[in-house]
C-alpha cells in the first residue's frame, strides 16, 4: 500500500508552477509555491505578482476561492528550509540545464530522505537535470510532465530514469490516477516525450499545408476539429490559444536535438512562424495571431502579404453532410474515402500521423496503447492514431501508405496483425512490446476503481430493464445502475418513466440499492426542452401540468426511498438534472461537475423540488428560524438561481447548496460509478434510514419576497439583467417565500412544491420564454429578451 502525498513545494511560479500548486492544493495537499526572491522591495512581490495574475485565470485554477488558502507563498532566499518538511517537490523553474542542476544541489541538502523530486521540464533531458546528485536522490527523481491547463487536461506523463526506483514510479502513478484525478502514460526520456512528440508532428503538417497554399486556415481547422474528433478549436485557433512563441520555442528545442527522426524536417520553425513571433503577433493573448477578431468578422492571416482577410468559402467537397454523421468512426471512414480536396487532406494527414506514430515506438513508448491515450488525454482526441487506424481498417492503411510511399518500419509491421482473440471481428491488435527499450519498464495497468460499463452492457443478461432511452444495469453485488440514454441525457418522459420502473425494481427485488449515472461525460443537461415546447405548442397544459406532479412525485420517491439511492455525477448537471440530484440523499461527484438550476435562461424557474430543497438549505443554514438569521442564506439562493449559476467544480456545489456536505468529491471521474456502488454496499450494510421527512420549513412571507424583488429591481436598473429576467425573478420570489403569505410561516414540502407547479405552467405559456426555449434550442445559446 503506498503513502498519500500530503504536503509539496512548487518550485517556480510562473504558468505552469502556479496552476501545478493549484491543483495540488485542489486535491487537498497541503502547498508551498516559492520562487526567486525579488531584488530589490519586498522579496516576495514576484511570487506574489504571479500568484494573483493565476488565480484571475479563466477557467479558474481553484475548484473554490477557500481552496487558494491552502497554497503558502515564499522565495528561495528566505523559505528554502520549509522543504525540509514536504513529502513532494516539483520543479518547474525557467528551462535552463545549468540552473535546475544547481537548484537540485540547493534542494538535496534540505530535504527528508523519503521526498519525492520531479521536474516539470518539457524540453530537457530528464536524466540530465539530478545528473551531479547522489545515488539516494536519483532513485527518488523522475519528470512528472503535466499539461496546460493542469486542472483540466486529463494526462499525466511519468518520465523516469534508469536512476528511478520501481517504487518511486508505482507511488507517483498511483497517487497521480487516484488522488490527482489523472491519465497517467509513463513516457521514455526522449524530446517532447510522447504527446506533445505527435502532437507538434500533427501541427506542423497542416501548418505546412497552409503555408503551402494548399489549403486555407479555415479549411484546415474544420477538417482538423469535431469532424475529426478533435476540439473545435482545429489546429490554428489552437496555436493562437497556446501562443505563437510558445510554438516556435517548442519547435526550436526540438529540432536539433532529433538528428535521427527521419522526418525532421518538419519540425524546422517555418518563415511564417517566425515572422508573426518577432513582429509580435503572438495569438490570442494580444487580440491577433493566425486569426484576429474585427468587429464581429473573424479574419485570418494571408501567408503572402500578411493582411487579415475575411475567410473564403470552404471548398471541402460535401463536407457538411459528412459532419452531421453522428458515428464517430462511421465519420472518420467516410472522410478517409472521401474523393474531394478535404477528403484528400484528411486521408493524407491521417496516413502520416499514422506512419509517424508508428516509426516512434519503441523510440517514445512501449506500446502502441500509449500513444492512444497521450494524444486522448492530452491533446483530446476522441480516438488515439491507433485506435483511428482500427477504425479505418488495418489492410486498407496500410496498403495506402504502401501506395503513398510512406515508410512503415518492417519490425514493427510484422506486429501489426489481426487476432483471434478479439472479440469484435476484424479489429486490430497491436500487441505489446515484451523488451523495454531501455533498462526501465513497468507495466501499465488500468485504474483499480473503475466500473468498466461496457463491458457490462455488452452482456444482456445483465440488462435488467431498458427503453430506447434509459436502462437498469446490474453492477453485481445486489447494486443496479440507472443510466440515461438520451440525447444529452436530457429528463425525457421516456427516461422519467423509466426511473419509475426502475425504483419499483429495485424496491420489490433482492437489490440493496441504485446508483444513478452513466459513463458519459455530462451526467444530464436538463429537462426535454423540445418536448416541453411541442406540449406548450399545442397548448397541452394539462399533459404539462400531468408531467410536472410525476416528477415531483418522483423526486419525492428518490429522496426518501427505503434503499439507499447514490447520484454517481460528473460535467454538467443542469435544471432539471440538478433537481433530480437534490433529491438524491446521497451524492458522489466527480471534482469536474458543474451543477446548476438554470431555468432561469429559458425563461422558467425550477419546478421538480428545486426551489423547494433550496429554500429548506437557507433555512438549515441560518443560526435559528429568525428571519434575520435565514435572509442572508436566502438572498445567496436568490441571487443564485436567478443568474443561474452553475458552479465550477463539485467543491462550489457543495458551497451553493447544490450538493449535501456529505458528497464523495473523486479526483478522477472514472472511479465515480464504483465508488457510488461501494457507497450503496455501505449504506445498506451499516442499517440504511432514509431522511426524515420535513413537515416544517420556515418561509419569509410578503416582506421577505420584498427584499428579494428589491434586488431583482436594483440589478434591472443597473443593466445587468432585463425587464423579463425581473419578472421571472418576482416570480422566482414569490415561490421562494412562501407565496401570499403576510408573515413568516413554517410550512410543508407538499405546499411549497404546490407552488412550484402553479407558476410553472403559466410561464411556459408565455411568448418570451417560448422564444427562449427555441433560441437555445436552435442555437445552444441563451436569449436575454
Amino acid at each position: 500500500m503506498h503513502k498519500p502525498f500530503r504536503t509539496a513545494a512548487v518550485l517556480g511560479a510562473g504558468v505552469m508552477g502556479s496552476q501545478i500548486a493549484a491543483h495540488l492544493a485542489n486535491a487537498g495537499l497541503t502547498v508551498h509555491l516559492l520562487d526567486i526572491a525579488a531584488k530589490t522591495g519586498k522579496k516576495n512581490e514576484l511570487v506574489e505578482t504571479a500568484f494573483k495574475k493565476a488565480v484571475k485565470q479563466s477557467p479558474p485554477i481553484f475548484f473554490s476561492e477557500k481552496i487558494a488558502r491552502r497554497v503558502t507563498l515564499g522565495n528561495f532566499d528566505e523559505h528554502f528550509h520549509r522543504l525540509a518538511d514536504v513529502d513532494w517537490v516539483i520543479e518547474a523553474v525557467v528551462e535552463n540545464l545549468a540552473i535546475k542542476q544547481e537548484l537540485m544541489a540547493r534542494l538535496e541538502k534540505v530535504i527528508r530522505d523519503d521526498t519525492i523530486i520531479s521536474t516539470n521540464t518539457s524540453g530537457l533531458p530528464i536524466r540530465e537535470i539530478a545528473k551531479g546528485c547522489s545515488e539516494s536522490f536519483r532513485k527518488r527523481f523522475l519528470g512528472t510532465h503535466f499539461f496546460n491547463p493542469p486542472r483540466y487536461l486529463k494526462l499525466l506523463e511519468l518520465i523516469p530514469t534508469t536512476d528511478t526506483e520501481v517504487k518511486t514510479l508505482a507511488r507517483m502513478k498511483w497517487f497521480g490516477e487516484l488522488y490527482l484525478g489523472k491519465g497517467i502514460v509513463v513516457a521514455k526520456d526522449t524530446p517532447n516525450f510522447i504527446a506533445n512528440r505527435i502532437g507538434m508532428y500533427a501541427t506542423m503538417f497542416a501548418i505546412h499545408a497552409f503555408t503551402e497554399g494548399r489549403y486555407t486556415i479555415e479549411e484546415i481547422d474544420t477538417l482538423t476539429g469535431t469532424i475529426a474528433g478533435r476540439p473545435k478549436s482545429g489546429t490554428f485557433r489552437t496555436a493562437d490559444i497556446v501562443g505563437l512563441d510558445t510554438l516556435m520555442y517548442v519547435l526550436a528545442n526540438l529540432y536539433p536535438v532529433i538528428p535521427n527522426d527521419e522526418s525532421q524536417e518538419i519540425f524546422r520553425v517555418p518563415p511564417l512562424l517566425r515572422k508573426l513571433v518577432e513582429t509580435g503577433t503572438l495569438g490570442a493573448k494580444i487580440g491577433q495571431g493566425f486569426y484576429k477578431k474585427q468587429g464581429k468578422e473573424i479574419l485570418s492571416i494571408n501567408p503572402r502579404t500578411f493582411i487579415y482577410e475575411s475567410a473564403k468559402p470552404l471548398d471541402l467537397g460535401n463536407i457538411e453532410a459528412i459532419a452531421k454523421i453522428p458515428d464517430l468512426k462511421e465519420r472518420l471512414r467516410t472522410l478517409y474515402q472521401d474523393t474531394s480536396r478535404g477528403g484528400e487532406f484528411f486521408r493524407q494527414l491521417t496516413l502520416h500521423i499514422l506512419a509517424y506514430s508508428t516509426r516512434r515506438i519503441p523510440e517514445i513508448a512501449d506500446n502502441p496503447s500509449d500513444i492512444d491515450k497521450a494524444m486522448r488525454w492530452g491533446f483530446g482526441w476522441e480516438l488515439g492514431p491507433f485506435e483511428i487506424w482500427d477504425a479505418l481498417g488495418y489492410e486498407r492503411v496500410l496498403a495506402d501508405m504502401k501506395a503513398a510511399d510512406i515508410a512503415v518500419p518492417e519490425k514493427i509491421e510484422k506486429r501489426l496483425h489481426k487476432s483471434e482473440d478479439i472479440a469484435k471481428p476484424g479489429k486490430i491488435y497491436f500487441p505489446p512490446v515484451t523488451e523495454c527499450a531501455d533498462d526501465f519498464c513497468l507495466p501499465t495497468s488500468p485504474l483499480t476503481t473503475g466500473i468498466n460499463l461496457a463491458a457490462l452492457k455488452s452482456d444482456s443478461k445483465n440488462i435488467l430493464w431498458q427503453n430506447s432511452e434509459a436502462a437498469l444495469i446490474d453492477l453485481g453485488d445486489r447494486v443496479a445502475l440507472y443510466e440515461f440514454r438520451s440525447k444529452g441525457n436530457t429528463l425525457s418522459l421516456k427516461v422519467v418513466d423509466g426511473l419509475a420502473i426502475a425504483l419499483d425494481i429495485i424496491e420489490n427485488g433482492n437489490y440493496r440499492g441504485l446508483v444513478i449515472g452513466n459513463d458519459n461525460a455530462n451526467f444530464s443537461g436538463g429537462a426535454n426542452l423540445a418536448e416541453m415546447a411541442m406540449l406548450a405548442q399545442t397548448h397541452n397544459g394539462q399533459g404539462i401540468a400531468d408531467l410536472i406532479v410525476r416528477f415531483q412525485a418522483l423526486l419525492q420517491r428518490i429522496k426518501y426511498f427505503p434503499k439507499p439511492i447514490v447520484a454517481a455525477i460528473v460535467g454538467r448537471v443542469l435544471g432539471g438534472g440538478c433537481e433530480l440530484v437534490l433529491a438524491c440523499p446521497h451524492v458522489v461527484a466527480a471534482a469536474e461537475t458543474y451543477i446548476g438550476l438554470v431555468e432561469l435562461s429559458v425563461g422558467l424557474i425550477p419546478g421538480a423540488g428545486g426551489i423547494m430543497r433550496m429554500v429548506t438549505w437557507a433555512a438549515d443554514k441560518a443560526a435559528s428560524e429568525s428571519p434575520q438569521d435565514i435572509q442572508p442564506f436566502l438572498r445567496k439562493v436568490f441571487a443564485t438561481i436567478g443568474m443561474a449559476k452553475v458552479s465550477s467544480s463539485a467543491e462550489e456545489g457543495v458551497e451553493l447548496g447544490f450538493l449535501p456536505p456529505t458528497t464523495k468529491i473523486v479526483m478522477n471521474a472514472d472511479s465515480r460509478l464504483y465508488v457510488a456502488k461501494e457507497e450503496v454496499i455501505c449504506l445498506e450494510r451499516t442499517g440504511y434510514i432514509p431522511p426524515v421527512e420535513r413537515h416544517h420549513i420556515m418561509v419569509l412571507g410578503r416582506q421577505g419576497r420584498a427584499i428579494l424583488e428589491h434586488a431583482a429591481a436594483v440589478m434591472q436598473q443597473g443593466g445587468f439583467i432585463s425587464e423579463y429576467d425581473n419578472y421571472l425573478a418576482n416570480r422566482l420570489a414569490y415561490v421562494m417565500t412562501g407565496g401570499e403569505l403576510s408573515t413568516p410561516s413554517l410550512v410543508s414540502e407538499d405546499y411549497l412544491l404546490q407552488l412550484e407547479r402553479e407558476s410553472f405552467l403559466p410561464l411556459l405559456q408565455q411568448v418570451k420564454t417560448q422564444e427562449r426555449i427555441a433560441h437555445i434550442l436552435k442555437t445552444k445559446k441563451p436569449l436575454r429578451n
